[in-house]
């Protein structure tokens, strides 16, 4: 059995584009759509962001992407693991690889936002893992019921 490879990737690839459809149902079926902030394809293909996919024997297990804010600041966008595929570990490795290209960028903070529905506890639960910590709502966001934001101090911080 071959390994997961985790690259970076064209979210207007066929399979790509089917999993961030699904990614926006999932976040629409949890949330209300005003709290919802999933990136479309055109929003993934801009040049402060930087996309990477999961796969294993060229299936696609899932995406993750990394919005850069400013010249320390990052923030995680669109990180989604196919049903099939939940529970073997692409969601940690995805994350661990977006971590360690946001610290060789140079960036020294991690932000994210996410739901906090039943749908989303697995990876709230991960980006504490990880040393996520939630804090205010950050940007552009405003807090609502459906919200969690957290963050990552890069600067001595390690994945666990």
């Amino acid at each position: 059995m071959s390994s997961l490879l985790i690259a970076p990737d064209d979210p207007a690839r066929t399979d790509v584009t089917a999993l961030l459809q699904t990614h926006a149902a999932f976040a629409l079926e949890e949330s209300p759509p005003d709290t919802c902030h999933f990136l479309d394809v055109a929003g993934l293909k801009t040049p402060d962001i930087s996309f990477w996919s999961a796969r294993k024997d060229e299936t696609l297990l899932g995406v993750v992407a990394l919005k850069t804010l400013s010249d320390t600041d990052g923030e995680v966008k669109s990180m989604h693991v196919a049903e099939a595929a939940r529970g073997q570990g692409a969601a940690r490795a995805l994350m661990e690889h977006l971590i360690a290209q946001a610290r060789q960028q140079g960036l020294q903070k991690l932000w994210l936002e996410t739901g906090n529905t039943q749908g989303f506890q697995a990876a709230v639960t991960l980006y504490a893992k990880l040393g996520f910590t939630q804090c205010p709502p950050f940007g552009c966001y405003q807090e609502t019921d459906f919200n969690v934001f957290m963050t990552l101090d890069l600067s001595g911080a390690h994945a666990a």
